[in-house]
């Protein structure tokens, strides 16, 4: 994906850079929603693995493996769980590492191009002061002693 960037020779016009700093962006955005979602399986094989350890090994446990259901026992599905959680712990490190490389090559490419990002109107009234109707998901009625 890096290489994507480098291979592109001096962007002709702002459009170009534009279209670029938007896929780089969009590159990184993925790589978030990558590890969200790989973080989300190491807690569910934590939950697993918590929910079983204090069991009895030879009891008989289900695993789904490639959308098939199979029977087998606890002694033999911890250690598979185990190895599972730390591959994906190893996954989200590498996804870390560059998540961190594509950040760095983003704030080069906004120094070579003198990119700034514009606020948009939304955020800039939120910081002079709330507009009328913004507040969401409370609604609170009279106080309970305002009728006696």
């Amino acid at each position: 994906m890096a290489a994507k960037a480098e291979n592109v020779k001096e962007p002709i016009n702002e459009q170009a850079v534009a279209s670029i700093y938007g896929n780089l962006r969009s590159e990184m955005n993925q790589i978030y929603s990558k590890i969200t979602e790989l973080e989300m399986e190491v807690s569910e094989h934590s939950l697993v693995m918590n929910a079983i350890q204090p069991l009895d090994p030879s009891r008989r446990c289900y695993r789904l493996i490639g959308g098939v259901l199979v029977e087998r026992s606890i002694k033999e599905v911890l250690p598979a769980v185990q190895r599972n959680k730390e591959g994906i712990e190893e996954l989200i490190a590498r996804l870390n590492e560059a998540l961190e490389k594509k950040k760095k090559e983003i704030s080069e490419f906004e120094a070579k191009y003198k990119i700034r990002i514009r606020k948009s109107e939304d955020e800039v009234q939120d910081e002079s002061g709330r507009k009328e109707g913004s507040a969401q998901g409370v609604l609170v009625g009279p106080a309970a002693g305002a009728n006696e």
